[in-house]
């Protein structure tokens, strides 16, 4: 069973790709993962962000742009996002204007020598 409780460099990972989604956009669980390297680490970001502070927490929405937060917290991230010009469909994000892509990594390519 994989844990849930993030590792430091995992953690580290999670935080610096929450730290790059700009102003006026927002990131999935997923995507944030898989910037981080994580395959399959969706909830190790939500774990991630439950014990962090100061972070744009707020960025991160649920595949296809839905808040996964319920009550009260759910109507700040949608205030908060909507203070940044992030439109809704809905309850949804329009993730085709505001969906926030990383670069993809390019894989790095053997050196030879002579």
């Amino acid at each position: 069973m994989v844990s849930l409780v993030p590792s430091m460099m995992m953690r580290e990972g999670i935080i610096a790709a929450i730290r790059r989604v700009p102003h006026g956009m927002v990131c999935t669980y997923g995507g944030i993962a898989r910037a981080a390297g994580l395959t399959r680490g969706a909830r190790q970001v939500a774990a991630t962000l439950r014990g962090s502070f100061a972070l744009p927490w707020y960025r991160i929405v649920g595949a296809g742009g839905e808040i996964k937060l319920r009550g009260e917290a759910a109507m700040e991230q949608r205030f908060r996002l909507e203070a940044e010009g992030v439109v809704f469909r809905g309850r949804r994000v329009n993730m085709s204007k505001h969906e926030y892509r990383f670069p993809s990594r390019k894989p790095l390519r053997k050196r030879r020598d002579g």
